[in-house]
């Protein structure tokens, strides 16, 4: 599968069912509050691992964030989200007593809901 392919599908299912901030969420922002829900679908059909960072808005505010690395490469389709001067250091593992870091984003029951909902909303924009 083409991570092209794989964005467009993201980026047509993403609404505010799947963000974890559905009251700030707009269509304007779409990849809003989707980034730990995006990270387990690319992790599903592209593998790699999951890793976490704190963004620093321009304004300083941190913000929690997770996106992918494969191949030592790091992918973060949910980038867009934030403004410009957004600093985002190098992701690491978050797993806390997890044995890894999906693990750990997949414990908590609401990201688990909204995972599967743009689960198979995606499925249903490849196919």
């Amino acid at each position: 599968m083409e991570i092209s392919q794989l964005e467009k599908a993201l980026l047509d299912s993403w609404d505010a069912d799947t963000s974890s901030d559905s009251a700030s969420w707009t269509k304007e922002n779409p990849a809003w509050g989707q980034c730990a829900v995006t990270s387990l679908i690319v992790n599903d059909y592209l593998g790699g691992k999951l890793v976490w960072a704190n963004a620093v808005l321009p304004g300083g505010k941190s913000i929690s964030h997770y996106f992918n690395n494969i191949d030592g490469k790091e992918i973060d389709l949910t980038r867009r989200q934030f403004p410009d001067g957004t600093l985002i250091p190098e992701g690491i593992d978050k797993f806390k007593t997890f044995p890894s870091t999906r693990d750990y984003v997949l414990s908590f029951e609401a990201t688990r809901t909204r995972y599967e909902k743009l689960k198979e909303k995606v499925k249903n924009a490849l196919y």
